[in-house]
């Protein structure tokens, strides 16, 4: 039981009473706060003794379907082939290349493996090579607080050079080997906001080319498809504006693409004499548009390549000299759309299965033929195609393996809609083991994110056919809040809707259970991050419904964080969650605030996770929330709070050690489900 101390939390429309504070602390040194969040991971180990053997268990068996010496499908850029491989027994990925054909001599761009000795943590962040070839520019993060130092290695030599540059978080090339454009983050907020022009070997940060003042706004760099151009976008939830400079111009200023408004987003790339641009000016689930080189700030030069449709969002595309490839999504399913340029004719891929997702690939080589794509589905473990656009032959270069065995048809998935409690029909997609009967016997998990606009699609996971293969039916419930009807689906989900993204999660389960899918008494609810906050807020609205919960790095005290504009990510999240020193927002935003409305009341057993130097959802939001729930709910069931003390917000590092997370997750939920002793 963690103490209390008196604390309030002010704000323009009220205030809390806070008596869990205390144990934020911003540069995570304060002993009693460390000593409260060893004491929570003892306790959770001492809860979870006896299922030492099933953790081990699960583990070796999701690492057994993991390739150990696996390697990625080389792609070409410039002249290379560029891929990542694994090698057996190492946590880490090798990146390399080949120049000419895979058959040419390899060079090893980075082995994470050596890099990372001596690190409890690390991680490789955003890479860009040179248009020469000749120079890598990467990013490294020792900690897991996503505030990358930049390094410099000469492909030729070899030698590599720490810049001294912290706090930066993309990378681009100019044509020049000796120009690079980064963008630094703020110290406090960790906002990306600045962008400098840097000399390499100059020993100077760089000239400042951007500076990003309007704090609801992020910023990044990049080049065009045709690496004609340097870019940097800012984008805010709403908005979004691009700014380009020619790659060879190196001492010219950025150019505005087109000024930002209000609620207006795009995106756009260069292709031959024009610009191809999608937009959602008039246009809600976008559009995509043309622009001639040298009038893209004028609006009105446009023209519309694909018109705008109620009933397909568009994802983004891949602009090739003989057509183009459009990721769009309708009925709830990605998908691509290919457009001929000659005859301005367009068709859809086609593909057998009733859920699954196909994504665009890394399309580099404008002037190819081929179409790169990626298609899996809960069943049809992730395949990478290739396409002859103009014969229509498909190739397929690799799918993943699953070591041990792996059989499709051992497996069933379907679509359910269930009618949510205002009339909406909310997409479900289902995975179940074809010996597992969909007749209210089998224990549920049911996953949903709901925020951002972020869709979670139907797509493969090895790990997750350790609970399928012991009976479990999967479920993902695609709740408001993510775009995978659209961006309707979106704003119903967000600002003063968001509670609808809660009662989508309930009324799933609700649907699924009166259907007489899965056995009501075993529901068990996964979410993490803004999904994290959903799994609070069906703790707190509907404890009757689940028998566990598992919250990962969860956003629950949304209201005190978005009042501090310190913090990372709050300002540029007003328009995803409101802003709460408006006081409309800060009631609605209170009436739902996981950690606020915490009440005396049974409360499912609960697994909570966190990272000790998480950016993006601080450790003090999940362990204020365990604190708050250990010292109000009336139930005995079990709660536990595992911080791992070494990393941010995407947990361990290490392609191995991450699965530890997930054994233990899984653990939990067998041990509840009366399963635990079937191994």
């Amino acid at each position: 039981m963690a103490q209390r101390r008196d604390h309030v939390v002010g704000a323009p429309a009220g205030e809390r009473s806070d008596p869990w504070y205390w144990l934020r602390d911003d540069d995570r040194e304060d002993p009693d706060m460390l000593a409260y969040l060893e004491a929570e991971n003892e306790y959770t180990e001492a809860m979870v003794a006896d299922l030492s053997t099933l953790r081990e268990t699960l583990f070796e068996e999701m690492r057994s379907r993991i390739v150990e010496d696996d390697s990625s499908v080389p792609y070409l850029d410039r002249g290379y082939w560029y891929y990542t491989r694994f090698e057996a027994g190492r946590e880490y990925p090798i990146h390399a290349r080949r120049q000419g054909s895979m058959d040419a001599e390899e060079e090893i761009l980075l082995d994470v493996n050596r890099l990372a000795e001596g690190h409890d943590f690390y991680s490789v962040g955003d890479r860009d090579i040179s248009i020469s070839g000749r120079y890598l520019a990467w990013l490294e993060d020792t900690v897991g607080r996503r505030q990358y130092r930049l390094h410099i290695k000469d492909l030729v030599t070899g030698e590599d050079v720490d810049t001294g540059l912290t706090g930066v978080s993309s990378v681009s090339w100019s044509a020049d080997d000796e120009v690079l454009y980064y963008v630094e983050n703020e110290p406090e907020t960790l906002r990306s906001w600045r962008v400098r022009r840097y000399r390499v070997g100059s020993g100077e940060p760089g000239e400042i080319v951007h500076q990003e003042d309007d704090t609801a706004f992020y910023t990044g760099v990049g080049r065009t498809t045709s690496n004609a151009y340097n870019t940097v976008y800012l984008r805010s939830t709403v908005s979004s504006e691009m700014r380009i400079v020619e790659a060879d111009a190196v001492d010219q200023p950025l150019r505005v693409f087109l000024a930002r408004e209000r609620d207006h987003e795009y995106q756009a790339d260069h292709l031959g004499e024009r610009w191809l641009i999608r937009t959602n000016h008039d246009a809600p689930n976008f559009r995509i548009m043309a622009a001639p080189l040298n009038g893209h700030a004028d609006r009105e030069r446009w023209s519309t390549v694909i018109a705008h449709r109620q009933d397909v969002f568009i994802h983004g595309f891949d602009a090739m000299d003989e057509f183009l490839a459009v990721s769009e999504r309708s009925d709830g399913l990605r998908q691509i759309r290919l457009l001929d340029w000659d005859s301005g004719e367009s068709r859809l891929l086609e593909f057998d299965e009733p859920a699954y997702t196909v994504m665009l690939g890394e399309n580099l080589e404008q002037s190819a033929g081929t179409l790169r794509f990626v298609y899996s589905s809960l069943t049809t473990p992730t395949s990478t195609w290739e396409l002859d656009v103009a014969s229509g032959e498909r190739k397929l270069l690799k799918r993943e393996a699953i070591p041990g065995g792996y059989e499709p048809s051992d497996y069933r998935t379907r679509r359910e809609w269930a009618t949510a409690r205002d009339g909406t029909r909310v997409p479900v997609s289902i995975l179940h083991h074809r010996d597992t009967p969909l007749d209210g016997t089998a224990p549920l998990y049911q996953y949903a994110y709901g925020s951002y606009g972020f869709t979670i699609d139907p797509s493969f996971s090895t790990t997750r056919l350790s609970l399928v293969d012991r009976g479990f039916v999967f479920a993902i419930a695609h709740v408001r809040g993510g775009q995978v009807m659209g961006r309707r689906w979106y704003d119903d989900g967000r600002m003063l809707s968001k509670i609808n993204t809660f009662n989508d999660f309930v009324d799933v389960t609700d649907h699924l259970v009166a259907a007489g899918l899965v056995d009501g008494d075993r529901v068990f609810a996964v979410g993490g991050s803004a999904g994290g906050l959903l799994m609070g807020a069906i703790a707190n609205r509907a404890p009757d419904r689940y028998l566990g919960i598992a919250a990962h790095v969860p956003f629950v005290d949304i209201v005190t964080t978005m009042l501090d504009e310190s913090i990372p990510l709050t300002t540029n999240e007003y328009d995803e969650w409101g802003n709460p020193n408006d006081p409309e927002y800060y009631r609605y935003m209170l009436s739902y605030s996981p950690y606020d409305n915490v009440a005396a009341q049974d409360y499912p057993a609960m697994l909570v996770t966190t990272g000790l130097w998480d950016s993006q959802v601080q450790y003090w939001e999940p362990a204020k929330w365990v604190a708050r729930l250990r010292a109000t709910k009336t139930d005995g069931n079990p709660l536990l709070l595992r911080t791992n003390m070494e990393a941010g917000h995407g947990g361990a590092s290490g392609r191995f050690r991450r699965l530890e997370q997930t054994a233990l997750e899984y653990a939990f939920f067998l041990d509840l489900a009366g399963m635990a002793s079937e191994g």
